[in-house]
């Protein structure tokens, strides 16, 4: 079953987030804040990260940016969502990395077609070759 970290503060969010994904076979878990998500992440590495970038704490975009920097998390693919309208996200995001920019609210329909685009995507990492294999590369 493949695994997804669910990064969202919002607890409403998060439950309809992870109830579709649920629906369709995926097997998510749910951190509220960056903290968390790095913990939980680095003790078992998720195929995909979905995350909010407004939390609390740390935003996602700094939260990524540490898992970037870990080389066990390094290579999970990451897809940013946000209600933010501020310019300038998704080029931080694309930068960080992120297969896909999604903006809240999010479309059912686009975040499964993200979430299976990530399992043929392959990140970087420092230069090291990717532990997801049989992925292809999308851009």
């Amino acid at each position: 079953m493949k695994k997804i970290l669910l990064v969202e503060d919002d607890k409403r969010v998060a439950l309809a987030l992870k109830t579709r994904l649920c629906s369709v076979g995926y097997k998510v878990s749910h951190a509220l804040d960056g903290e968390l998500a790095i913990n939980m992440a680095v003790n078992s590495p998720p195929n995909v990260i979905l995350m909010d970038i407004n939390l609390p704490g740390m935003s996602g975009l700094d939260v990524a940016a540490r898992l970037q920097e870990n080389k066990q998390t390094c290579l999970s693919p990451i897809i940013f969502l946000t209600a933010s309208k501020q310019r300038g996200l998704s080029d931080r995001a694309a930068e960080l990395g992120a297969i896909a920019f999604l903006e809240k609210p999010i479309n059912s329909a686009k975040l499964i077609e993200a979430v299976e685009m990530s399992y043929y995507s392959t990140p970087e990492c420092f230069g090291k070759k990717p532990r997801h294999k049989g992925r292809k590369q999308v851009h």
